[in-house]
């Protein structure tokens, strides 16, 4: 089975959700801000794709950050962030 990791607001997931439900796909969707997320998993995931695809820099959380938050961001803090 699928598992399609996000927040339920967002739109790429929303249009991704959909998709799955027409064709029939079974998936289940784990929502970071209810189930969280695991820090090897992240990590994992960092060390195949890189944290700069991962953190989404266009989004209302990240752009409410502070601007110390958002400076001088490598993988360990932008790990530390997404966390």
């Amino acid at each position: 089975m699928i598992t399609v990791y996000g927040i339920p607001n967002c739109d790429t997931v929303k249009k991704a959700r959909r998709w799955l439900d027409a064709a029939a796909i079974p998936y289940r969707f784990h929502d970071f801000r209810k189930d969280g997320l695991e820090a090897a998993r992240l990590n994992g995931w960092v060390a195949t794709l890189g944290w700069d695809v991962l953190l989404n820099k266009s989004g209302t959380t990240f752009r409410k950050l502070t601007d110390d938050a958002k400076a001088d961001l490598d993988a360990a803090k932008a790990s530390a962030l997404m966390l």
